[in-house]
């Protein structure tokens, strides 16, 4: 395992989105990047409904409610002396069959994640993550009991989730965008109007539609247009993209795919057709990807 390394060991009572495990790596990776951790971690992650977590909690926290997400740390970190501070204490959690330090284990509702996602207004995948990060904030020896100790989880929480591309937009607001940039269609061949919004790293938002041509192979797809817009204004990093159609959910074209795989290719892609979506990774759609992250830099535009 390499530096910031952390292995996942999920366990699955209930089902997840596709991409999930992949996205919440990322997300504990940048974890330990924001405390500092340099040692290979390992972590236990398990999901499971509100009925399951609420016997667990009444179990082990006496608490007689279902809840979001709960963590059990495996060291005696504390606030001000947390894992990036006490690597000593950090090295006693190792274990020789993960080959790495055990921080503890989680466990999340997906019945609570479902229903904070819709009350936020992002995906699952967004409130999987931000409850990713805050338990192994926690099983780092972080916490929340006084303002000070919560303001602080907070900056940690949002340095790592923004360092993973987990930017504070919504996903309703990307869409949102989306579909007013698809008033602006022009699209007098196909009749299939387009819009799309890209949020870059920075938080910046970028819209496009549709433009097509008389000669079909001048034609631009919205995604397209709307990345080449960002470029154009110095972004280089992305986080995601809604693309909104009135007719069906509007997956990128195979041309879309490899342009934004040049510079994202962890993008996720949010498809909108009324109150229809699907989501999925970029890397999903375009796996085996060609691009600057398989190594093409390595020999392409060099003598």
């Amino acid at each position: 395992m390499s530096e910031n390394s952390i292995l996942l060991d999920f366990d699955y009572e209930v089902s997840v989105p596709a991409g999930t495990e992949d996205m919440l790596r990322r997300v504990a990776e940048k974890c330990l990047e924001a405390e500092g951790v340099t040692l290979p971690c390992a972590a236990y992650l398990r999901f499971t409904d509100d009925d399951r977590i609420h016997e667990i909690n009444r179990q082990q926290r006496g608490v007689d409610r279902a809840t979001d997400v709960l963590s059990f740390p495996a060291g005696p970190f504390s606030p001000g002396h947390t894992a990036g501070k006490h690597e000593k204490q950090l090295r006693r959690q190792w274990d020789s069959e993960y080959r790495a330090c055990v921080l503890g284990d989680i466990i999340i509702s997906l019945d609570h994640a479902r229903a904070q996602a819709q009350e936020y207004g992002h995906s699952l995948t967004r409130e999987l993550a931000y409850l990713t990060a805050h338990a192994l904030f926690h099983l780092m020896g972080y916490d929340h009991m006084n303002d000070n100790d919560k303001e602080q989880m907070r900056k940690m929480e949002e340095k790592a989730l923004n360092s993973a591309g987990i930017a504070r937009v919504t996903d309703d607001e990307l869409v949102a965008l989306a579909k007013e940039a698809l008033k602006n269609s022009y699209s007098p061949y196909s009749k299939y109007r387009v819009g799309a919004c890209l949020l870059a790293k920075d938080g910046r938002t970028f819209t496009g539609c549709n433009v097509e041509n008389a000669s079909y192979g001048g034609t631009n797809c919205a995604e397209r247009t709307a990345l080449f817009k960002a470029i154009s204004e110095g972004a280089r990093e992305f986080v995601a993209i809604a693309v909104a159609a009135e007719k069906s959910l509007p997956w990128p074209c195979g041309i879309c795919r490899q342009v934004l795989n040049e510079f994202a290719p962890d993008l996720r892609v949010i498809a909108a057709c009324g109150d229809e979506r699907g989501e999925l990774l970029l890397s999903q759609l375009l796996p085996h990807s060609f691009g600057p992250s398989s190594g093409t830099g390595d020999y392409l535009g060099k003598d």
